[in-house]
C-alpha cells in the first residue's frame, strides 16, 4: 500500500506558511486553516483564479471542479482543503476572502 505524500501549508492570522513550498509533481498539499476566520485558497489571479491550468472560478460547482486549484468556497477555522499538483511550475495562490494573503507552491 503506497502512502500518499502530503505536504501541509498552514493558514494563520499572519497568512500562509511555508511559502514558497517546493514539492514534486503529483504530491498533495493540505491547506490547514488555523486562523480565527474562514479562508478560501485559490490559484492566482484574484478574482478569476485562472493561472493554474484548467482552473477558473466560474467553473466552481460544475463537474470537474475537484481538479481545480480553487477551494470553490470557504474553509472554516479548524478545517482543511487538499489539492494534488500535477502541473509543473510556480503557482501563486491567495485567500479569496482576503487577497492580501498569498503564497506560492513550486512544483518540480
Amino acid at each position: 500500500e503506497t502512502m500518499e505524500v502530503k505536504q501541509i501549508v498552514t493558514y494563520t492570522d499572519e497568512g500562509f506558511s511555508p511559502s514558497p513550498l517546493t514539492i514534486q509533481a503529483g504530491e498533495t498539499v493540505e491547506f490547514k486553516n488555523e486562523s480565527s476566520r474562514e479562508m478560501y485558497p485559490a490559484s492566482a489571479m484574484h478574482p478569476t483564479h485562472t493561472v493554474y491550468p484548467g482552473t477558473d472560478i466560474e467553473k466552481c460547482g460544475i463537474a470537474g471542479a475537484g481538479m481545480m486549484f480553487d477551494a470553490c468556497g470557504n474553509i472554516a477555522p479548524g478545517g482543511s482543503w487538499t489539492f494534488t499538483f500535477n502541473e509543473k511550475g510556480e503557482w501563486a495562490y491567495h485567500d479569496h476572502m482576503n487577497a492580501q494573503r498569498f503564497g506560492k507552491v513550486i512544483v518540480e
